[in-house]
């Protein structure tokens, strides 16, 4: 667990990482930035054989973009500014790639990027009641589990409405929302560790693999066989995890 005093971008140049926040899991497959602001206790976690390039922005630039978790959808521009920023000469402050004023001016084009991007529904919030974390609990161990919320419930004591309500005022979304998230970030581990569509359907929890198809398609804008398969999931992937920084 760590905290910085500056906000900072997370982005998988191949591979699939996360970022855990007391706010909840920002799930960063390698199309995806997650924003950690300043000042949270967060941890990063990654899958498979992954990039990790990390990018700390200045409080001016922080402004202005959203002062909680996020993960935005990484255009083109965005993406080669992350690499260059991150890049082998540039994490080196003993030999820059870039003078100061033309990170400045980098740094500034990333968050225009960022402003005009819409926010990723793959930020898994973390409940607070006992009850939904004893749910959570369940379902983050056995993501397959097909339990109803009904049943759930007989489990932590609590009622269908309570849990329903729990849901939309806590997490901003209904049981059903948060459980297929969890699910679609289970697969992505499971997709990075070199499963197939069909066993990470089944492990994840769906009854069969066009039902798996959809969701992960609805969520991550395409398909698990492409995604697999893209080459910014796979394509010089080291044998082990790496991290590159830059600090603007």
């Amino acid at each position: 667990m760590q905290s910085h005093a500056r906000g900072h971008l997370t982005y998988a140049a191949c591979g699939v990482s996360a970022v855990h926040t007391e706010r909840g899991t920002s799930i960063v497959p390698a199309n995806r930035v997650a924003w950690t602001p300043a000042g949270f206790t967060h941890y990063h976690r990654a899958h498979g054989d992954t990039d990790m390039r990390i990018v700390f922005l200045t409080p001016s630039l922080a402004r202005l973009i959203p002062d909680h978790p996020a993960v935005f959808l990484v255009s083109d521009l965005a993406r080669e500014v992350l690499l260059a920023l991150t890049g082998p000469r540039n994490y080196d402050a003993a030999a820059p790639g870039y003078s100061r004023s033309a990170r400045s001016r980098l740094l500034r084009v990333l968050v225009d990027e960022l402003r005009e991007a819409p926010e990723q529904p793959l930020h898994l919030p973390e409940p607070r009641d006992d009850r939904l974390r004893a749910i959570a609990r369940m379902l983050y161990e056995k993501p397959a589990d097909n339990a109803t919320l009904t049943e759930l419930g007989k489990t932590v004591g609590a009622s269908t409405r309570t849990l329903s309500r729990l849901f939309r005022t806590e997490l901003g979304m209904t049981f059903y929302e948060w459980r297929t998230q969890l699910r679609v970030y289970h697969a992505l581990v499971l997709l990075a560790d070199g499963h197939d569509t069909t066993r990470t359907a089944y492990a994840c929890g769906w009854a069969n693999p066009s039902g798996f198809i959809a969701a992960f398609t609805d969520i991550i804008g395409t398909t698990p066989g492409r995604y697999r398969t893209s080459p910014r999931a796979t394509a010089h992937a080291p044998h082990r995890s790496t991290v590159a920084e830059s600090s603007g």
